[in-house]
């Protein structure tokens, strides 16, 4: 029996994917394991029960990564799960700027009593005039999941596309149409483009990437879309450039006091995969996940240890070893398990970073106090036992 505990409100769709193994806890100190939207988790302490996180969405800066990993915790996000919903509101975005839909609407509103406001309204719509998408240049940082959705997306549109990610991934590749241009440099994105979304990862190395120089050298008019993180945008620096009217729009999908309500600035919700189908892709991926690895020890999708992957657990018994990626850990492990006459029917190791993960199927049972001995060995974080 596994217990589980949601942080937030899971889809139910997500949820059904869990059988009746699985048990909802009120305690997060009960779980081994728990799913979680955009709940906070640095300042939680976390039993020694707790095996896995589970994150129904992409980013994961709500979750303490390094602590989890240093206590064998492993975490999953869900990346691509939502990024149809990201897609379509890009689009929207685009729609957005390039067409005055939010004055014009607004324009309604505010003479809606008006009874001529079908003849008024031919008068008034040149306020509103915009431009079309088509012919459009559009340059798309980050090539993930979302970034290709939306650079297909454009082309269907009729826009001139331009990607650049340099450490784009062959499954994205293959999935990117070939009308898109490969842009060799993100300036050569800059100064070319009349459009700019950026899809790429809230790192220490993209914090700030839309700076005071990446703007200087986009062309005037430009329209920005952030639909990633907004700490991937110096908000600073792009409201000067709005007010000075060299950037003509910020399309952005996260509310903050410093863009809200400046002029040219578009501010969404954080709507992007606020979706049904969005969060029920969300959980029942994330429940998957969480379900293959604490009944085989699977590991797909973790964004603090590596992607290891021994098929469904059979008769055999199948120790899992969480540790740091340092030399000689496979031969402590094999001559522990030699001394006391275990024999090893299967075995996989893969490392991300500092960490590494181990995956043994042993065909006999493994006695409490072998358990004991590979988790006395130096470097080991954790150590796990299907039978």
């Amino acid at each position: 029996m596994y217990k589980y505990h949601c942080l937030n409100p899971i889809s139910q769709v997500g949820l059904n994917q869990l059988t009746e193994e699985y048990t909802p806890v009120n305690e997060a100190k009960e779980a081994d394991a728990i799913l979680v939207r955009s709940a906070v988790m640095h300042e939680m302490e976390f039993s020694k029960d707790l095996k896995a996180v589970a994150r129904a969405g992409a980013g994961v800066n709500n979750i303490p990564l390094e602590r989890c990993a240093e206590e064998g915790i492993v975490v999953f996000n869900t990346p691509g799960a939502n990024a149809n919903g990201v897609k379509e509101l890009v689009l929207a975005g685009m729609l957005l700027a390039s067409r005055d839909i939010i004055g014009g609407i607004g324009w309604v509103q505010e003479n809606e009593e008006d009874g001529n406001i079908a003849k008024d309204a031919e008068k008034a719509k040149k306020a509103f005039a915009g431009c079309e998408l088509e012919g459009k240049k559009l340059g798309v940082i980050g090539l993930g999941a979302i970034g290709v959705l939306v650079a297909n997306a454009a082309t269907h549109l009729g826009m001139d596309v331009y990607g650049y990610d340099p450490y784009v991934s062959v499954d994205s590749a293959w999935r990117l149409s070939r009308s898109i241009h490969h842009a060799k440099t993100v300036d050569e994105l800059y100064s070319d483009c009349d459009y700019i979304t950026i899809h790429v990862p809230a790192l220490d190395s993209t914090k700030g990437m839309i700076d005071k120089h990446a703007i200087s050298l986009m062309k005037d008019g430009v329209v920005i879309l952030n639909f990633a993180r907004n700490i991937l945008v110096d908000e600073e620096a792009m409201v000067d450039a709005l007010v000075s009217g060299h950037v003509k729009h910020y399309v952005t999908d996260f509310p903050t006091p410093t863009v809200t309500g400046v002029k040219g600035a578009i501010v969404i919700p954080h709507l992007g995969a606020s979706t049904e189908e969005a969060e029920d892709n969300c959980a029942v991926m994330a429940a998957k996940q969480l379900k293959d690895y604490l009944e085989n020890g699977n590991i797909k999708n973790s964004v603090n240890y590596p992607d290891c992957d021994m098929g469904i657990r059979g008769e055999n018994t199948r120790l899992l070893l969480l540790h740091h990626n340092v030399p000689n850990m496979i031969g402590q492990f094999t001559t522990i398990l030699a001394k006391d006459n275990m024999n090893i029917a299967d075995l996989t190791n893969k490392s991300k970073g500092k960490y590494a993960y181990t995956m043994i199927d042993i065909d006999s049972p493994v006695p409490a106090g072998v358990v004991e001995e590979l988790k006395a060995v130096g470097e080991v974080l954790r150590v796990r036992i299907l039978a």
